[in-house]
């Protein structure tokens, strides 16, 4: 199982990909970045893709669309799994990290679009959000 800088580097490992980054969407901080940054900042692009986050996560229109409002039936984290968001440059694609404990931290992977695979990346962000371990 991987730590998050295994993780980082097999999400770079993406064809296409150009950054990535583990953030905890409660604070906007990155806990882990390698590559490139959007805006040329690790923490700037954490900082609002956390926004992002926070909000998909926590507004009623996304976070309870088949569950029904607050049933508690799931995993502990948001029911929202993923979120994508295309430029006319990329693709950036926020995985949710379900923890045994009250989880807040999403992976972000930011993919050149002449270059990036989105089916692709969602199926790999989802194995490595499952075999992540946060020491």
């Amino acid at each position: 199982m991987p730590g998050i800088d295994e993780c980082l580097l097999e999400a770079m490992a993406l064809p296409g990909a150009r950054g990535a980054a583990l953030v905890d969407w409660s604070s906007g901080l990155a806990l882990g970045t390698i590559g490139e940054s959007p805006v040329g900042d690790h923490e700037t692009t954490a900082a609002e893709t956390a926004e992002l986050a926070r909000a998909a996560a926590e507004y009623e229109s996304f976070a309870r669309a088949e569950a029904g409002p607050g049933d508690g039936s799931g995993p502990a984290g948001p029911d929202v799994e993923d979120l994508i968001v295309t430029t006319r440059s990329g693709f950036h694609v926020l995985r949710f990290v379900e923890t045994s404990f009250d989880s807040s931290v999403f992976l972000h992977v930011w993919l050149d679009r002449a270059d990036g695979n989105l089916a692709l990346a969602r199926l790999k962000l989802r194995a490595l959000a499952e075999g992540l371990v946060l020491r």
